[in-house]
């Protein structure tokens, strides 16, 4: 799992087989300390509730399809979380 913030949607008018009706997110890979890390990924919207700015988590691989209704579906990432605190338990609440 990983760490990202919501910084938009992503509007696609064609998808794949399965795909229809599933939510894509622009998220930014956040690291520990809530800092962006590498570059912004598109997830699919598992919760159907993300919103923008929102910390949520994100799985990658086989698992994020696994994470939507239709499971046999070509992507990377999905939103399986939205968090509601981080405690780094070497340096307290973030």
């Amino acid at each position: 799992m990983q760490l990202a913030r919501v910084r938009g949607t992503v509007v696609a008018s064609v998808k794949a087989a399965g795909l229809e009706g599933v939510r894509f997110l622009l998220v930014q890979p956040l690291d520990r300390r809530q800092q962006p890390k590498g570059t912004p990924l598109v997830a699919a919207d598992a919760l159907e509730m993300a919103g923008p700015d929102e910390l949520v988590y994100v799985v990658g691989a086989r698992e994020a399809a696994q994470a939507l209704r239709e499971t046999f579906v070509p992507v990377d990432h999905a939103v399986v979380g939205i968090v509601d605190a981080v405690e780094d338990v070497r340096g307290g609440a973030t």
